[in-house]
């Protein structure tokens, strides 16, 4: 990529941002027009946007429902920091290689990364163990029900609760009860979908593995993946953005005791959990400074730090 490239995306993003703002408000009129149409109010009379759910679905939400939620969130942060700093390519100058011994010892001589690929591992490895344990205790108390669509019905209730959102009329449903059929098919895809993309394309890239997987470059080769996989990082990008702009405009106290403080109430109880949770995450990204970094990499295998060369000055006459 030339030096021109990057400054021509960045006159454009001003003309992307304006364009973005446009299309908004032209959907969010449409939507309008569309509600106050009589086809629209029938619509909205035969669907109004709850997901059908079986019965003995459970009701509320567990305490390692807001620990995972909260582990979730910390780990996919520092996961796309850290796969930020891949995509940026800067010279790695500190490397790190897994020691061959002990019970992780393999045939094959272990494969040297970057420092920084190392960090994108070690937080994708905590979001993975993370994502499989919620899965677990999900299915083990009947609270993939909640997640898994079990009738077509949640088609046109979702198309419902997308209308009403994009009317800025929010669907009316108790997320202590159930999600709207919307959230349904939102949650489901992210949990479901993007996290198994995101799992299998990073070990498809991954170097250790892309190159013991050579039978794999007709038929899904190492780009592709990896563009995969920068594309689902982006994804879970725009989910989080928008799950946070709607947890804070559809009554932001109830939501966050829902989700952090597990009560359905009014108290302050999870907005205090939510800010604690995010200066313990702002202090550790704060903490993990370089040399904290390659400390915490030693303790399982081996750094090489080769510091940056000061670029020499020509001599003065």
């Amino acid at each position: 990529m030339t030096a021109a490239a990057p400054a021509a995306t960045r006159r454009r993003w001003p003309w992307f941002a304006a364009g973005a703002v446009v299309l908004a408000v032209l959907v969010v009129v449409a939507a309008r027009l569309v509600v106050a149409s009589d086809p629209g109010r029938a619509f909205l009379a035969t669907y109004s946007g709850v997901a059908p759910q079986p019965a003995g679905t459970p009701v509320g939400f567990s305490a390692w429902t807001a620990w995972a939620h909260g582990l979730n969130a910390a780990f996919l942060f520092f996961a796309v920091r850290s796969g930020w700093r891949l995509h940026r390519g800067q010279r790695p100058s500190t490397f790190w290689t897994r020691r061959n011994d002990g019970r992780l010892r393999t045939r094959n001589a272990p494969v040297r990364i970057s420092i920084d690929l190392w960090s994108h591992f070690v937080a994708d490895t905590l979001w993975a163990v993370n994502g499989a344990l919620f899965l677990v205790l999900t299915f083990a108390t009947g609270h993939w029900q909640r997640l898994v669509p079990t009738s077509w019905a949640v088609v046109p209730e979702a198309a419902s609760a997308g209308l009403q959102y994009a009317a800025l009329t929010w669907p009316s449903e108790n997320g202590w009860i159930h999600y709207n059929a919307l959230q349904q098919l939102t949650y489901f895809a992210v949990v479901f979908l993007l996290g198994p993309i995101a799992l299998l394309t990073g070990l498809r890239a991954s170097p250790g593995l892309a190159a013991r997987l050579r039978v794999l470059d007709a038929h899904f080769p190492l780009r592709t993946a990896k563009r995969i996989h920068w594309w689902t990082m982006w994804a879970f990008v725009a989910f989080t953005v928008v799950h946070v702009f709607l947890v804070l405009a559809t009554g932001a106290i109830r939501n966050l005791n829902h989700m952090y403080a597990v009560r359905d109430d009014q108290s302050p109880a999870g907005a205090i959990v939510l800010v604690v949770s995010l200066l313990l995450v702002a202090g550790l990204a704060l903490a993990l400074r370089p040399g904290v970094v390659r400390w915490l990499a030693a303790r399982t295998g081996t750094v090489l730090h080769r510091p940056p060369r000061a670029p020499r000055t020509p001599p003065t006459r």
